[in-house]
């Protein structure tokens, strides 16, 4: 399980100076999004300023709101590019990133420079796309962030854990929205079937 290094704020209002970055991966219905959202609401509880973001082209379930497969939700600034994050993120503490593997390469160098300012950063995104390869910024990303947490779902077809995001269709451009009716969690033997 994680637990939130130095949660409680400074004398300054800060996170005590020090930013961070944090990484929540996995395949499609393994939690990132619900993880991401309980972290930033334990940040709100501790009266943290908090900011979300998540890339505007990510609209399966609402077009502002960040929601869990679950229906967990919570409210976030969709934006077009990574850059646009350092312009929003303004004097807040805390910086929640939901559906990073869509963003391009440029998220690396924001969420690096949110966290040399001090603030802590929590990312969620896929690590694979539906072919079973790294994602995007996903990879540089782990590489970067202070603390990785990968969370695994329950395999479809056998019940074992799943790390994979098995698309139900033919079709294969790399980024197509959807949900249990385009793609479903494997473990690695049911997914190489």
């Amino acid at each position: 399980m994680f637990v939130e290094p130095h949660i409680g704020r400074g004398e300054s209002g800060n996170l005590k100076g020090k930013g961070w970055i944090e990484l929540i991966c996995g395949s499609m219905f393994s939690g990132k999004t619900e993880e991401l959202i309980r972290r930033i609401n334990r940040a709100i509880i501790a009266k943290q300023r908090v900011e979300i973001f998540k890339p505007k082209i990510d609209t399966r379930y609402d077009k502002i709101q960040v929601v869990s497969h679950n229906q967990s939700s919570i409210r976030s600034t969709p934006v077009d590019f990574a850059e646009d994050i350092l312009l929003l993120a303004g004097n807040s503490q805390v910086v929640g990133i939901d559906e990073a593997q869509f963003f391009d390469k440029e998220i690396v160098s924001v969420v690096n420079i949110l966290a040399n300012q001090g603030k802590r950063v929590i990312i969620a995104g896929l690590d694979m796309d539906f072919s079973g390869k790294a994602f995007g910024p996903m990879p540089e990303l782990m590489a970067t962030a202070e603390y990785v947490s990968k969370v695994h779902a329950i395999c479809a077809q056998c019940g074992g854990i799943a790390t994979y995001s098995y698309r139900l269709s033919e079709e294969k451009q790399k980024v197509m929205l959807g949900e249990k009716d385009k793609y479903e969690p494997r473990c690695r033997r049911c997914f190489l079937k």
